[in-house]
């Protein structure tokens, strides 16, 4: 052991009876074996809304795919999935990199939104029916010569990147799991869940060149998965946002799209991790530790969220060319000035001004409420963009010319119709019915890294009190 640290809560990760590699594996497998009648039933719900949603898609679906204005809320419920439960991953991808131990318990949750995915790849089906090729005369930001490039090469690379994202999140998830599995296959009673363990845990036996391996994947797969995030965050802010609206250049704007989505993905776990907490009887593992150090992300995230808005918003407002102004007309000080408003006051103020309170922020429902915030005010902030995208009218429109650098009309809100409510309902429902399914195949708490925990911990007496001394891998 190299560099002892002393924790801040000495029980943070629980393990009070629980200080044998068997104990954890017995109470974890019994865990990943029970489901509940509460379960199912919350499970229903979410089903019930994932129908809903597929009605409201068939709905909307009917009216046909070439006025876009129409696809504005399934567009921002696409990038809210993509801003929330596809980035979750990186919650357990930067920790782990950074060899923290406190992000033990708190990993699988994270890796496992990961499966919410192959749900969203779904939904990106329609977007390439949404957005016409270049041949049709939509704008863009890429250079090229229409006889040497294909008319649907902007569609090509998203699709491309979109599925390599969900591809990288599915491996890690796996590798992840592997000795998970393992301990599931040799410890848990004849069931499907038993066989379903053994196909997946593919002759795992735990040799050292297989945890070597493990590893080495584990950082390999993570560090490709970051890069592969923003890369498809830059082609979704550029392809099917930025180029619909004329005059909309902003060299930042893609990072801060992903950028957004790490400040997202802390709440979405923060609040994953509090449930489970209170609710799936995994007390002993999640601890305010946990829930702390995410709530310190948050609090530092809320102050980048901040700073890129600030110096985008700055260079268009200063300058004020007609184009920038009415860029910021549409997206900030018009027809959405109140939901830009809601926007602010929930990524950044509450964040701010809540998290910097101690008793709050070292509260385990602080965090929690805080987070609901976040996620309320990134779900708004894509309905604003998204949303007042596509309402600008398309080339189709004979007074649009497509290589105007202005947006001369600022087009009125558009509200929501009943289909819009149901899309948007059966989104986030059939996020949270994936990640719940998923939750039923592959193990919500990481067994190895508790098991490896006691590897790196002592408790040692100091002063009055105990506590534990971790120390970290060289």
């Amino acid at each position: 052991m190299a560099n002892a640290t002393v924790s801040e809560n000495g029980h943070s990760n629980g393990h009070a009876g629980l200080s044998t590699p068997k104990a954890i594996t017995d109470d974890l497998v019994s865990k990943h074996q029970k489901d509940g009648d509460l379960f199912w039933r919350v499970a229903s719900v979410f089903g019930i809304l994932l129908i809903l949603g597929i009605i409201g898609f068939v709905m909307r679906l009917s009216s046909g795919v070439g006025d876009r204005a129409i696809w504005g809320y399934y567009a921002a419920v696409f990038a809210f999935i993509l801003t929330t439960a596809q980035a979750a991953p990186m919650v357990a991808i930067a920790p782990r990199l950074a060899k923290a131990h406190w992000r033990r318990p708190i990993s699988r949750v994270a890796e496992l939104w990961s499966a919410v995915g192959l749900f969203n790849l779904l939904l990106f089906i329609p977007m390439l029916w949404i957005l016409p090729p270049l041949t049709d005369g939509r704008r863009s930001l890429w250079f090229y010569d229409p006889g040497e490039v294909p008319s649907y090469s902007p569609h090509i690379w998203a699709s491309a990147a979109m599925l390599g994202l969900v591809v990288l999140g599915v491996a890690l998830l796996w590798v992840s799991a592997l000795p998970d599995f393992a301990a599931i296959r040799d410890n848990a009673p004849d069931g499907w869940k038993k066989k379903w363990a053994g196909k997946l845990a593919r002759g795992w036996v735990g040799t050292s060149g297989q945890w070597d391996m493990q590893h080495h994947r584990l950082g390999i797969l993570g560090a490709f998965y970051f890069m592969m995030l923003v890369f498809v965050h830059f082609l979704i802010s550029v392809d099917f946002l930025m180029t619909l609206v004329p005059g909309w250049i902003d060299s930042l704007f893609p990072i801060t799209h992903a950028a957004n989505a790490l400040q997202a993905a802390c709440a979405t776990v923060v609040l994953t991790i509090w449930i489970l907490r209170k609710y799936g009887g995994y007390e002993e593992y999640i601890g305010k530790d946990q829930i702390w150090g995410l709530g310190k992300l948050m609090f530092a995230l809320s102050l980048l969220w901040f700073w890129f808005w600030f110096s985008s918003f700055n260079v268009m407002w200063y300058g004020k060319k007609p184009a920038e102004q009415a860029v910021i007309n549409l997206m900030m000080t018009g027809p959405y000035l109140f939901v830009f408003m809601a926007v602010f006051v929930m990524n950044f103020l509450i964040p701010l001004w809540t998290m910097m309170w101690n008793p709050l922020r070292r509260s385990t429902w602080g965090p929690a409420i805080i987070s609901v915030s976040v996620l309320i005010g990134t779900f708004l902030d894509r309905m604003r963009l998204y949303v007042a995208a596509y309402s600008v009218p398309g080339i189709g429109n004979s007074s649009i010319d497509k290589h105007s650098l202005e947006l001369e009309h600022i087009p009125e809100a558009v509200t929501p119709g009943i289909a819009d409510i149901f899309i948007m309902v059966g989104a986030v429902g059939g996020m949270i019915f994936v990640y719940l399914m998923a939750s039923r195949l592959i193990p919500i708490m990481n067994f190895w890294e508790q098991k490896e925990l006691l590897l790196y911990k002592v408790h040692r007496p100091f002063h009055r009190t105990e506590v534990m001394v971790l120390g970290k891998p060289e």
